[in-house]
């Protein structure tokens, strides 16, 4: 018997390295020419789970600003739906000076 490597689906690459925190604020999806609105309840280096009563789809991608002092503007991606619950997003700090103040929050919470 000879055992072959297995590929990696593109779902296993979605699983989280880091944990999530809790996390409680508003965030605003740029979508086409609307803005939708949700809840962020958790979030983490490199991704968060967006509340939102009608989710967007795997795969979809948007930019969004996580309502803080001030804003931070991420670039996102679905990489999971809770149907009627909302949406698991990875991300990307858009600007350079976003990174240091996710790295602060992500501290603050930690102190919680």
């Amino acid at each position: 018997m000879t055992t072959q490597p297995t590929k990696e689906s593109a779902r296993d690459e979605d699983r989280r390295h880091e944990r999530r925190k809790k996390f409680s604020g508003s965030i605003e999806i740029d979508w086409g020419s609307a803005t939708l609105n949700g809840t962020v309840r958790d979030i983490g280096p490199r991704g968060l789970f967006v509340e939102m009563p009608l989710p967007l789809w795997v795969g979809a991608t948007f930019r969004a600003r996580l309502n803080l002092n001030p804003a931070l503007t991420l670039d996102c991606r679905v990489a999971r739906v809770e149907p009627q619950n909302g949406i698991g997003v990875v991300f990307d700090v858009v600007e350079e000076s976003g990174k240091s103040q996710l790295e602060a929050l992500l501290t603050s919470l930690s102190q919680a």
